[in-house]
């Protein structure tokens, strides 16, 4: 069998030293190292001659650069239990890698935090980035991170060792401000509630989950927002959050009975079949009844019965973003990252989604 040519091989051929290789295969021409243009040409002229193939993970151990790009989640990319919100996510950083030239790693082995592991479906089980003092994204150039959780810990150490990653999502834990991409789910929010106070309603219900996440945060400060735009702010109510098995016939029954006319609900499948189960039990119909907004563009495997007025999350958009982001805060040397750090942030607009669910409210809920 042939033997994969090395870069002593090349350097032979090309008649420098393996050090000269190393520096221009990994692109290491900053600070003080001097190479002619006649010397790089005949190097890249050897590696053509000889099919040298750099080997990734020793390239990215000896610091330099391997055209790759990691995707690492803190939980499951690809859930088996339901529709994937990430797959959009994942069609634009790979679009925009493609574009780019880098090639995707895809990080995925189970090396959770949770004490209690036995098996892959522990809800309290998140993946690690490193594991003992190795950082695992170290085999790619710079890294895509997706998820809300995570450990600050190991936000604050990839920081510390100065690797270059980006958020999709705001990142809800880290001591140090962080590059990232995310949705507009404030104006997003408001534009829906401004509709609805535009059309008449005045006591209008935020309904979401338990979790006190970012996204919910920003998704409620619209709903404020809209109000105060309105004049309006001392008519906002606080957010009913609530688990799945309490949203029920007598929880609307209850909020019309004390002036609700409409409805905002976050887009989890675990808050809209049971919300619409009981609008079913009450015969209750939007926009003749009450009037409905969903805080985004629901992933779940059912259908709504009729168009909800809502909004889509330009996932695609941020996964393409996300990449670029991450493309630019690759053009910095290592030194340049050392002495002032970048952090690149953008927010990127949803699109409102006008559906058949708002219109005036009747003169009595009940």
């Amino acid at each position: 069998m042939q033997k994969r040519p090395r870069q002593t091989d090349v350097a032979k051929l090309a008649g420098v030293s393996p050090a000269t290789v190393s520096v221009i295969l990994n692109n290491r021409l900053d600070g003080n190292v001097r190479i002619s243009a006649e010397t790089r040409a005949r190097v890249l002229d050897a590696v053509e001659q000889l099919g040298y193939v750099t080997d990734p993970v020793a390239r990215s151990l000896a610091g330099g650069r391997n055209s790759l790009l990691g995707v690492f989640a803190f939980d499951e990319i690809f859930p088996p239990q339901q529709r994937n919100l990430r797959y959009s996510f994942l069609v634009g950083i790979e679009h925009e890698a493609a574009k780019l030239g880098y090639d995707l790693l895809l990080f995925t082995s189970n090396n959770f935090t949770s004490n209690n592991f036995t098996s892959n479906n522990n809800a309290d089980e998140q993946r690690r980035i490193y594991q003992g003092n190795m950082n695992r994204l170290r085999m790619a150039d710079g890294a895509i991170l997706l998820g809300s959780a995570g450990s600050q810990e190991e936000l604050n150490r990839l920081v510390a060792d100065q690797y270059p990653f980006v958020f999709i999502g705001r990142p809800e834990l880290s001591d140090a401000p962080l590059s990232y991409v995310a949705a507009d789910y404030t104006t997003a929010t408001a534009q829906i509630v401004h509709e609805m106070l535009v059309q008449g309603h005045r006591r209008i219900i935020y309904v979401g989950m338990l979790h006190n996440n970012t996204s919910y945060r920003e998704r409620y400060a619209g709903y404020l927002m809209a109000y105060r735009q309105m004049g309006l702010a001392q008519l906002a109510v606080p957010a009913q959050r609530l688990s799945a098995t309490a949203l029920t016939v007598d929880m609307i029954q209850r909020a019309r009975a004390e002036g609700a006319t409409a409805f905002v609900l976050e887009s989890e499948e675990e808050l809209l079949v049971p919300f619409f189960q009981a609008l079913d039990k009450l015969k209750l119909h939007a926009p003749v009844d009450l009037s409905l907004g969903l805080l985004g563009d629901s992933m779940a495997d059912w259908n709504p019965p009729y168009p909800l007025t809502s909004f889509a999350i330009p996932r695609e958009a941020m996964g393409r973003r996300a990449v670029h982001l991450l493309f630019e805060l690759l053009q910095a040397s290592p030194a340049q990252r050392a002495s002032a750090p970048q952090v690149l942030q953008e927010i990127l607009p949803c699109t409102h989604l006008p559906g058949v669910t708002i219109g005036p409210p009747k003169e009595s809920p009940l």
